[in-house]
């Protein structure tokens, strides 16, 4: 059974799904980094991303890489590489996904096994279209420890506790970021030139930290 949301919003959601379908659609897809898929016990979504959503995702990623850069961290940035495992029948290609705490540990990997190797530290999540598959258990399953997710207008910060995510105030993996400066920030990217809310970004984040 299919359930199509209407085509401006460029996302369908299949049902009973098997496991060897959603890794014959990756294989077909894998040249099309525009689409991306997500896979939850037999529920597959295929959605190819808006211009607003694109712009929400890289203005959230571009603050955290700005925070990150400023205050000499190391990170890695994955974009919206697929990560799977058959035994929890789960899979993901988030919007944008940082190894921060972990970035020593994939270092110089070009292909990663969360059977293996660890889930990525942060995920960003951009949830402006009606009717899409709840990811959140998904990223639980597969342990990653924190979302940022605008929804609504507003920003939330999830970390992860036991088996379900958590709405916190400051992030866990930045913990001088609250989910109100990235909102602020996302806002701010309304109205200013790219460079001047950069170095808006940086002065902040100086400042907050005393450097």
């Amino acid at each position: 059974m299919t359930r199509a949301i209407p085509a401006t919003d460029q996302l369908v959601v299949l049902h009973n799904v098997s496991w060897e379908t959603y890794l014959r659609l990756l294989e077909d897809l894998a040249d099309q980094s525009s689409i991306r898929v997500a896979f939850d016990n037999g529920e597959m979504e295929i959605m190819s991303p808006t211009a607003e959503h694109e712009e929400l995702n890289r203005t959230v990623a571009r603050f955290l890489e700005a925070v990150a850069a400023a205050l000499d961290l190391d990170i890695r940035s994955l974009g919206s590489t697929t990560f799977k495992r058959k035994d929890v029948m789960r899979g993901f290609e988030p919007d944008s996904c940082f190894y921060l705490q972990n970035a020593a540990a994939i270092k110089g990997k070009t292909r990663l096994d969360l059977n293996i190797d660890p889930p990525p530290d942060l995920v960003i999540e951009i949830d402006i279209t009606s009717g899409s598959l709840n990811k959140l258990p998904i990223y639980a399953a597969l342990g990653v420890p924190e979302i940022w997710r605008y929804r609504e207008g507003k920003v939330d910060i999830l970390l992860l506790k036991g088996t379900s995510y958590l709405d916190a105030e400051f992030s866990s993996t930045l913990p001088l970021v609250s989910a109100k400066d990235v909102l602020y920030f996302i806002e701010l990217s309304r109205t200013e030139r790219h460079a001047v809310w950069m170095k808006a970004v940086h002065e902040w984040i100086t400042t907050k930290a005393g450097l």
